[in-house]
């Protein structure tokens, strides 16, 4: 479907690029919104936990995997290990950084939840440091991945409290299991279709499924026309080009944190964060062996992986104090910067997430 995106979209040249552009921005919006309320519902409905619904839907990089198999079938095993490196960090020092920019917010994780988030990049370390990576590498990470994001699904199950207490709408539920109508949950068009029907709950989570399918078709049609733009003003082999590039890429992500952070609902803009940092460095780095073997360079021993492990091990420092501030987002976002210029003026690249 990728392939047939983009061709539709190189055809249109660059300006039918750019008005795919803005067509692929306005329906992510719009997806992340409606995915905002149908979650948000359905958690209320169902009585589980808003956390465990975030991972599931947003923590699982479907396209990211798509990319891995395919650069591996190409045998462009390094492209798909930057790939999945270059996701862990973008989701860190961009979107995360991002969200905390724009509102600080209060965070309610446990704290064995920090410390997997802190502890998944250390994972890689000792099959990178065999060298060259085979099958058997690839079923042990993707087997971290399932006993990873299971022992979190059923920790959230567990808890007592379903959503983050010191969230908006975590102030909302009252202790007799009342809720008030918070302002993460104003009213909308569907409730009035789904509002009367026995279980509701399932058919909101229904309804995030569709809003999920939605934001997938959306970035789609963003990377595809991210490319042809870059590639239309010979912006490919540029810094700025590259940036624009990760910037459209990441757009998914980063409006899967902001827009949760902006209503109230941050628990699905940290479960967005803590997911796919878990997914990239596990699930998504397994794929690739699954179909080859993979032969570690030097620049991801001594560079790549080790940015990754500190920026994540800061990211987690920072949620275990309880809340995301402003100059935490500035700090994640400028060791970000930092990561590209050294990576650009040093080792001659940087691994493009996407």
């Amino acid at each position: 479907m990728e392939g047939v995106i983009h061709g539709f979209v190189e055809a249109q040249g660059v300006t039918g690029a750019i008005l795919v552009l803005v067509a692929g921005g306005v329906l992510l919006t719009v997806c992340v919104e409606k995915l905002i309320s149908y979650l948000t519902r359905a958690a209320l409905e169902l009585k589980i936990s808003l956390f465990a619904l975030a991972i599931v839907f947003t923590g699982f990089e479907f396209d990211d995997t798509v990319l891995a198999l395919v650069l591996s079938a190409g045998d462009l095993e390094g492209a798909a290990l930057g790939t999945a490196l270059g996701t862990g960090l973008a989701i860190i020092g961009v979107t995360l950084a991002l969200a905390a920019i724009i509102k600080p917010f209060p965070v309610d994780i446990p704290p064995d939840y920090v410390a997997l988030f802190a502890l998944a990049p250390l994972l890689l370390l000792p099959f990178v440091l065999v060298g060259t990576l085979t099958f058997v590498h690839g079923l042990a990470l993707v087997g971290a991945f399932v006993l990873t994001f299971g022992y979190l699904i059923a920790r959230e199950y567990q808890r007592d409290t379903p959503v983050f207490r010191n969230t908006e709408l975590g102030e909302e539920i009252q202790a007799d299991g009342g809720i008030t109508v918070p302002e993460a949950l104003s009213e909308i068009s569907e409730d009035q279709i789904v509002g009367g029907r026995s279980d509701p709950g399932w058919i909101w989570l229904s309804l995030a499924v569709f809003a999920l399918i939605g934001i997938v078709f959306a970035s789609m049609l963003l990377e595809a026309g991210s490319e042809v733009v870059v590639d239309g003003f010979g912006l490919e082999e540029t810094v700025f080009g590259a940036t624009v590039l990760t910037v459209l890429l990441t757009f998914e992500d980063v409006m899967l944190t902001i827009e949760p952070v902006r209503r109230g609902v941050p628990e699905i803009g940290v479960g967005n964060v803590i997911g796919s940092v878990l997914f990239s460095v596990t699930g998504n780095v397994g794929v690739i062996m699954l179909l080859s073997d993979l032969e570690i360079s030097r620049s991801v021993l001594t560079f790549h992986l080790p940015t990754v492990i500190v920026v994540t091990a800061l990211a987690a420092y920072f949620l275990s104090e309880g809340e995301l501030k402003r100059w935490h987002g500035f700090l994640l976002g400028g060791l970000y910067v930092v990561y590209w210029l050294i990576a650009i003026v040093v080792f001659g690249g940087v691994p493009i997430s996407g």
